[in-house]
């Protein structure tokens, strides 16, 4: 439900908030944020697979993974070259380094392996988990598992899990899982701006 419109203020359902984030979201004001030009808040790693929106997968070279969203004009990059450098700038979408996890295929399925990636996120910019102004903080671990699934129908599914670590703002970590369809064109494709509300 909450993917769909901006939650109403104070309504905080299945996020660990502790009574700090409560305080912080309970004092949410977007047209301050638009003021302040921080209209991306909601729009950071933590938060941006749930928005809804389309995605566009490619290969920004031999050892990165970019991820467009036509949602608030976003791009990801997964980096499968080692770790976060020490001296980077936080960003709404921080430093992702990813790595290909493999398991064993499941019993009757023949000898090729299964896998999804695994991206972990640090170095990121205060924002919200959600638009309306649950917040995490910049100490906040992003770990993600993408996993893609064919239908029997021939559908082919992208499902994005994620678990948010923030000590400073939540009690446990916040889990959500976000389904993509795959495309066979870029029909749909709507870049739009981040928006505050």
């Amino acid at each position: 439900m909450y993917r769909m419109v901006t939650p109403p203020k104070g309504k905080y359902l299945g996020v660990p908030m502790n009574a700090e984030a409560r305080r912080i979201a309970d004092a949410w004001d977007p047209a301050k944020d638009e003021a302040e030009g921080n209209q991306c808040k909601a729009y950071g790693a933590p938060a941006l697979m749930r928005i809804p929106g389309r995605l566009h997968i490619t290969w920004e070279n031999d050892t990165t993974l970019r991820i467009d969203t036509d949602a608030g004009l976003q791009t990801r990059l997964f980096h499968f070259a080692g770790s976060a450098p020490k001296d980077i700038d936080a960003s709404w979408q921080g430093y992702s380094v990813a790595q290909w996890e493999y398991a064993a295929p499941p019993s009757g399925r023949g000898s090729a392996q299964m896998g999804d990636l695994k991206v972990v996120t640090t170095n990121l910019k205060p924002g919200y988990l959600r638009k309306n102004g649950v917040p995490y903080s910049a100490s906040a671990v992003l770990n993600e598992y993408y996993d893609l699934h064919v239908a029997p129908n021939g559908d082919t599914w992208l499902v994005v899990t994620t678990e948010v670590v923030d000590p400073q703002y939540l009690t446990t970590p916040f889990l959500t899982s976000t389904h993509f369809k795959k495309q066979g064109d870029a029909s749909g494709w709507m870049p739009e701006p981040c928006s505050a509300r």
